[in-house]
């Protein structure tokens, strides 16, 4: 059924102040990341450069760990590189096993282009590398050119990327994750002057036998996972930094074993179960089984990335900033620098190798595969994705400071710099152009022709869903909602904010009454479709979301009687088995597509993760308009 009140509501569900949805705490902490990074980079810059003994002093100071005659002792640099980094790969670990299982690579096939753009984005900056120092001594530094360094990459997306799709950074964190797994083993193998097989076995075997404890320790004790994963990984670095490896892979191994998925209905229910008895009876043996209920319900993956994002984008990267971006600079040392092939070899393998490869790697994948293949954004984006991929900064300077010393390693990290910059002007100058493109153009460049996934199990259907909008708009919004969850209440306005600023949107709601947490639920939603058997269905829901403490018996009554329905025939359908069966198909068409809790939206449908705020909403509206518009043009 559908129905097209004015949009002039009669009341509104207040926004409590100070309610912020978590995936804006996300935003907001990995924007204010990049900003800490880019802070930290100039002050080291300055520090090496005004008081360069200081600086270099400061970070060999060595810190040691011994337990009786074992001990491991590394100076300040080498703690953050090897060992705090290991939390920011983990953090990419996660993200990519996210992308995975929730995102656009949940469909294997698509995995294939960015991993081949990530290796041809090793190789083209490789031979142009080797293209410069052929035959000199200097080719032993043709592993300093084949990473991307992911946390400035994803650091710069942050500052850069509100011109791109969202896509475009799992594009370009699948891509880096390629260069960090390949270039780490570079560096095992090629620039470590001996490896200690047992230990680097050793380190295997704890990763192996650790995976399997963990996930017994998920299906014993869930509260204990994390802790689980925290001692298989602190085990297995320890290993890996006696076997010559470096243990940064550790983090990046463990973050890809951890599984995401949306939080279940039915360990939802089985939680809010748990707690209640432990609000009846607070005893430690309840409270034990609550937390473990909880803890069961979140995957360890969201769980974790939580818990640990702010770490890594407020002090572990801006630290690694700090501790590696100084680097001294003086006129003959940049004359001497840019002259020297090693400079320019890292320079162009950079700045023009990378965007070359991965581009190139892009379209003649999707020309080969005839089209079946093709990136998840439209070229532009993808240029923009090789240009912000010319970072090779963490890694660079790791193999650097393996393969060269004396002059060259300095001219080495100038070049590195200068390739920083060089990616940072071409990113910012591509994303300039893309604005400037005609509005149809921009839209192709930008989105490009991929078929986006659904997420959204059973279509929309006007003859069946409650529909606010135009029947033919371009964009379709759908809500999971509960009437009586007050998150709902808090997104009610921000809906009717959003038709209000889009003509060519429409809103469906759809019922999923959580009766574990909400008493009124379930009455509350089959109100609503008894209101719709009178062809009232938004006047009835208007009037619950202005009246929230009204929804008992007697309080839906009055709501009705506000909503001009037929008393007696409201009374009838209330209790009408067709009603209940129409919520409860709401219910389970939420079922068949992972919504557990309110509210949950689908925009084209494709699942909304983000905030629900108005400017949110409105940006990944306008988002889904234009790829709604692009697909009426191809």
């Amino acid at each position: 059924m559908s129905a097209f009140p004015s949009l002039q509501a009669t009341g509104q569900t207040p926004r409590r102040p100070g309610v912020t949805a978590p995936r804006l705490r996300f935003l907001r902490t990995e924007t204010a990341g990049a900003g800490f990074l880019l802070a930290a980079t100039v002050i080291a810059l300055a520090w090496a450069n005004l008081a360069p003994e200081s600086y270099e002093s400061v970070w060999h100071t060595h810190l040691s760990l011994t337990l009786g005659s074992q001990g491991v002792s590394l100076d300040l640099r080498e703690w953050i590189n090897s060992g705090l980094m290991t939390l920011f790969f983990f953090m990419v670990g996660l993200e990519t096993r996210r992308e995975f299982d929730l995102g656009e690579f949940r469909e294997r096939t698509r995995i294939t282009l960015p991993t081949t753009a990530g290796l041809a984005g090793m190789l083209v900056p490789l031979a142009l590398y080797l293209a410069f120092t052929h035959g000199t001594p200097e080719a032993r530094g043709w592993g300093t050119v084949i990473s991307t360094d992911t946390a400035f990459a994803l650091g710069l997306y942050a500052l850069l990327g509100r011109r791109l799709p969202a896509a475009t950074r799992a594009f370009i964190l699948t891509a880096s994750v390629v260069d960090d797994f390949i270039a780490l083993a570079v560096i095992a193998f090629a620039y470590t002057s001996g490896i200690s097989w047992p230990e680097l076995l050793v380190a295997i075997g704890i990763f192996v036998v650790g995976l399997v404890a963990s996930n017994s320790i998920v299906r014993a004790c869930g509260e204990f996972r994390g802790a689980a994963f925290a001692l298989t990984g602190v085990a297995v670095w320890f290993a890996l930094l006696g076997s010559g490896v470096d243990p940064v892979v550790t983090g990046l191994a463990l973050g890809l074993m951890a599984c995401d998925h949306p939080a279940r209905g039915a360990d939802l229910r089985r939680a809010s179960t748990l707690y209640l008895r432990f609000r009846e009876q607070p005893t430690p043996a309840l409270e034990r089984d609550a937390r473990r209920g909880l803890a069961l319900s979140v995957s360890l993956n969201s769980r974790l990335q939580e818990l640990f994002r702010p770490w890594t984008s407020y002090l572990i990267v801006p630290a690694f900033a700090l501790a590696n971006a100084g680097i001294t600079l003086d006129a003959r040392q940049l004359a001497a620098a840019f002259t020297s092939p090693v400079t320019l070899g890292i320079v162009v393998a950079y700045a023009v190798g990378k965007p070359l490869g991965i581009v190139g790697a892009s379209a003649l994948t999707t020309r080969l595969s005839r089209g079946r293949l093709r990136p998840p954004v439209g070229w532009g984006a993808v240029t923009a994705g090789g240009t912000i991929s010319g970072i090779g900064f963490t890694i660079a300077l790791l193999i650097a400071a393996r393969a060269f010393e004396g002059a060259r390693l300095a001219e080495a990290k100038v070049g590195i710099l200068a390739a920083v910059v060089l990616s940072f002007l071409f990113t910012w100058g591509v994303t300039l152009v893309l604005s400037r493109l005609p509005r149809a153009v921009r839209r192709r460049a930008l989105l490009g022709k991929a078929q986006q996934l659904e997420d959204l199990a059973v279509p929309v259907d006007p003859e069946r869903d409650h529909v606010r909008g135009p029947h033919d708009a371009l964009v379709t919004v759908v809500e999971y909602g509960d009437f009586e969850c007050p998150y709902c209440g808090e997104a009610e306005p921000v809906i009717r904010d959003l038709l209000a600023d889009f003509g060519d949107v429409r809103y469906v709601w759809r019922h999923l009454p959580l009766a574990d947490v909400h008493p009124h639920a379930v009455q509350t939603a089959r109100a609503a479709e008894a209101a719709a058997e009178q062809d009232r269905f938004w006047e009835m829901h208007d009037q619950i979301f202005a009246h929230p403490q009204a929804l008992d018996v007697r309080g839906l009554e009055r709501l009705a009687e506000a909503a001009g329905l037929d008393m007696e025939r409201f009374r009838h359908d209330l209790e009408s088995r067709a009603v209940a069966v129409r919520v409860a198909e709401d219910a389970e068409s939420a079922d068949l597509s992972n919504v557990s809790g309110t509210p949950t939206f689908f925009i084209n449908g494709r699942r909304h993760y983000r905030a629900y705020d108005i400017e949110t909403l409105s940006a990944a509206v306008r988002v889904a308009l234009e790829r709604a518009k692009a697909a009426l043009h191809h």
